[in-house]
């Protein structure tokens, strides 16, 4: 669903993480005709990641890029994947707030430093393995959620632009995840069976608690309940979020789940599983929004989903200001205020923000 008639003479840089994704969008760009350059981004090397090094990944991406005979190239873009996205994080989390590094890798790294070094390079487009359909349609790039329903990623690229979007191709989206793999197995890639990647983007698969406590030192405080009562002690408000269960450290066998974060007091506010009316709301307010192809008229009944996966929500989408709001049919579990809000409409990616409250 590219909306490109002649290929030929079309340069493409394509994202490659040394995965079966990319691979194969890179394997299926080359068959359709572009000529395709394969590019590693190095974005963070950290000793505290050994699970997930760079270099094995690095290497499997040449040995892929020699197999279907591409020309490669290993792009260092860690300045930038500091400032843009560990330090947003930081500041988030030192704010009370749950940021989506994979959000922020999508729109600071992937799609703006990356396509700016594509286009500087010669390149005409940028692609990457994600899991969403693309359409064009009176010169106007849509996307869609992608046809495998369990590896749909529209979700994570609804901070995107129009002029983005204009300049980037998705070759999965209308593939199931299983003839992915077989398509990399019948053309002898030796990816086709690596697991995915897990863990926070770009920086691998480190317990979130040890990434979080090298930059924000912990704080210990009070675990208290909706009313005030005292009831724990909590490591630090940095390490938890909202709607969270396991792991927050309170005896007495009886299950809780955390409903805020209070930065001013220190304070980490919980409420019994047996009592949880206090993690559900039936609005919430976004900003720095941002819309794939125009902004939309309000007020507009679309669907929602605040996390990925989570099945579509319908809510009417309202203006006030610089922020929009969103009423739910449903009231909806652990709204997190850092998260991103994606907005769809038959199943159109419309765009999104980042929820305020």
């Amino acid at each position: 669903m590219t909306g490109i008639v002649n290929n030929k003479h079309k340069r493409v840089f394509v994202a490659m993480s040394g995965g079966v994704d990319s691979s194969v969008a890179a394997l299926l760009l080359q068959q359709q005709g572009y000529d395709v350059t394969g590019v590693y981004m190095k974005n963070w090397s950290d000793p505290l990641a050994d699970e997930c090094p760079w270099e094995q990944d690095a290497a499997d991406f040449l040995r892929v890029c020699k197999t279907i005979g591409i020309p490669h190239q290993i792009a260092t873009f860690e300045d930038a994947y500091r400032a843009k996205v560990v330090e947003y994080l930081i500041k988030g989390y030192r704010a009370g707030l749950t940021p989506n590094p994979d959000m922020l890798c999508n729109r600071e790294i992937k799609f703006k430093v990356f396509l700016k070094y594509a286009l500087a390079h010669g390149a005409n487009y940028i692609a990457t393995g994600h899991y969403v359909r693309r359409s064009t349609r009176q010169n106007i790039v849509s996307l869609h959620a992608a046809r495998d329903h369990t590896k749909d990623q529209s979700y994570f690229l609804a901070l995107l632009t129009q002029a983005q979007a204009q300049r980037s191709l998705f070759p999965l989206g209308t593939l199931l995840k299983s003839e992915v793999r077989r398509i990399a197995k019948k053309n002898h890639l030796h990816v086709h069976d690596k697991k995915d990647s897990q863990g926070i983007c770009f920086i691998g698969k480190v317990k979130f608690k040890d990434f979080i406590r090298q930059f924000i030192p912990a704080k210990p405080g009070n675990i208290v309940m909706t009313n005030g009562t005292v009831i724990g002690k909590h490591e630090g408000l940095s390490i938890y979020t909202i709607g969270q269960r396991h792991g927050i450290g309170i005896g007495g066998g009886i299950p809780y789940y955390v409903v805020e974060k209070n930065i001013k007091k220190n304070e980490l506010v919980v409420t019994p599983a047996s009592d949880n009316k206090p993690l559900f709301q039936t609005r919430l307010v976004f900003k720095n929004s941002s819309w794939v192809e125009k902004i939309p008229n309000v007020p507009l009944v679309c669907q929602v989903r605040i996390r990925y996966r989570q099945p579509l929500q319908k809510a009417k989408l309202r203006k006030k200001g610089n922020f929009y709001r969103l009423d739910f049919v449903q009231k909806q579990r652990a709204v997190s205020p850092g998260q991103i809000a994606a907005l769809y409409s038959r199943g159109r990616l419309l765009g999104g923000g980042i929820i305020v409250k």
